[in-house]
């Protein structure tokens, strides 16, 4: 392996996998945030379906969480997956705002004063909400829900934009956790992404929101984009670090432009390749590590007294559509174009197209264009699978043991061949050299992947 610079007295090498791994980390795989993944969606889910799960949920009194999704930005960086679209103006938002209360109110109506224990807001970018807005979406979750226990209000937030009146409102309505938008901090990186943001911009973002009680901050940094090296994601880390967040996630970038046509502004020969963005990865690891941060799973760090590492260390850690998670709700609601549901029964997806989602909410339908019921064989693979993303390892004896799962453990065969995963009787462990490749490992009990013709990222 090549040396690169040392970043701070860590010694870093270009990349730490084993060449037997790497046919196996340029496999295209999903990230599991659910199972089934969202491609094996379909429209036999309607929103009678889901207003029949609902009423069950309500029946059993049991807490829920409620994602609210703003499907709007002022500007698109060019590296976005999400379901966004740039509003200049503020006529859509006001717009969306009065539906996403209507949605609110029409769930509610099903759900009865049930108990919301964890709140999340994701985009796009919620900020781009005015104050107001922001009062008198919450004063909709409140009227309908009961979120007197609130536990968790968390909000995704472009810190460029972020005003002191934002930053009032998050600290009124009770927002224990900001999420800010990083990514890189080095100026030919976001030049490169079409995000320029520098770090001043973050500093007063935290600023703000100190002087207003907000405590909680989390950052999103990404390595694998466009231009950056080693060096850059180690420098973004540590810039990060002095800030002071009490959570970092760190995601690989996906290129999917077939999936997201604002991709192709990306130059695609500018991007690292396979060994370096692993040497991102695990350089990036080791400086946080360093400063006393804790992995948790695939990709978040926390510091040790946190409660999501607290969960990972006692084997309550969770995964669902907002990563790793130490939410134990019995359910996830979700409001807004494009959100997704996820109940016992199964999942549940809004429209994805804000006209088709506001004029079905206008009829006072539920909104769902497609979901997934789940049979008791996916409940045990989702288990399974989430174990193993949230775990590193699996005992099958819960679930019928090793012989119930002949066929998934052969497709294993050659990655236990080369030490990246281990199978002793009924136990799965993944090596902690190989945890990078946990995807690979979790997609052998996948029962859609092999038959799917869904694109996904690698898996590095």
């Amino acid at each position: 392996m090549t040396p690169v610079k040392a970043h701070e007295g860590l010694a870093l090498e270009a990349s730490d996998m084993d060449p037997r791994h790497i046919p196996f980390a340029q496999r295209n795989l999903p990230r599991y945030t659910s199972y089934p993944t969202a491609p094996h969606f379909a429209s036999a889910v309607t929103g009678a379906t889901y207003a029949g799960w609902l009423a069950d949920s309500a029946g059993a009194g049991a807490p829920l969480s409620m994602y609210l999704h703003v499907p709007f930005c002022h500007d698109i960086c060019w590296y976005c997956g999400c379901n966004t679209k740039a509003a200049r103006r503020r006529k859509p938002v006001s717009d969306y705002v009065s539906m996403l209360r209507a949605e609110i109110g029409l769930v509610a109506a099903l759900t009865g004063k049930s108990p919301v224990r964890r709140m999340h807001w994701g985009g796009g970018t919620p900020n781009i909400l005015t104050p107001d807005d922001f009062d008198a979406i919450v004063g909709s979750v409140r009227e309908g829900f009961d979120i007197s226990g609130l536990v968790e209000h968390a909000i995704e937030v472009d810190p460029r934009r972020l005003t002191s009146a934002q930053a009032a409102a998050f600290a009124r309505q009770g927002v224990t956790r900001v999420s800010l938008g990083v990514q890189d901090f080095n100026a030919h990186v976001q030049a490169a992404i079409g995000r320029i943001q520098p770090a001043t911009a973050v500093a007063n973002a935290i600023s703000v929101l100190r002087e207003h009680g907000v405590q909680g901050l989390s950052f999103d940094l990404m390595y694998g984009l466009p231009l950056q090296t080693v060096e850059d994601a180690c420098t973004s880390a540590r810039i990060a670090i002095e800030m002071s967040p009490d959570r970092l996630s760190v995601f690989g970038y996906a290129h999917v432009p077939w999936f997201k046509a604002r991709q192709r502004l990306i130059d695609a020969d500018t991007l690292p390749g396979l060994l370096e963005r692993s040497a991102q990865a695990e350089a990036v690891a080791q400086v946080l590590r360093s400063a006393g941060y804790v992995e948790i799973g695939l990709d978040h760090y926390a510091r040790a007294d946190d409660p999501l590492a607290r969960a990972a260390s006692n084997g309550a850690l969770r995964r669902n559509f907002q990563g790793y998670v130490d939410d134990d709700c019995a359910g996830l609601i979700g409001i807004g174009a494009s959100a997704i549901s996820s109940l016992p029964h199964g999942y549940a997806q809004n429209s994805p197209e804000i006209g088709q989602w506001a004029r079905m909410v206008v009829m006072g339908d539920l909104p769902v264009a497609r979901g997934y019921a789940l049979t008791e064989e996916d409940r045990v693979r989702r288990a399974i699978i989430e174990r193993i993303l949230c775990d590193f390892e699996v005992d099958l004896a819960p679930y019928g043991g090793a012989r119930a799962f002949e066929g998934d453990l052969q497709e294993l065969e050659g990655a236990t061949g080369v030490d990246l995963v281990r199978v002793t009787g009924d136990l799965v462990t993944i090596p902690h050299h190989a945890r990078r490749l946990t995807r690979v490992v979790a997609s052998a009990f996948d029962a859609f992947h092999q038959q799917s013709p869904a694109r996904h990222s690698r898996a590095v």
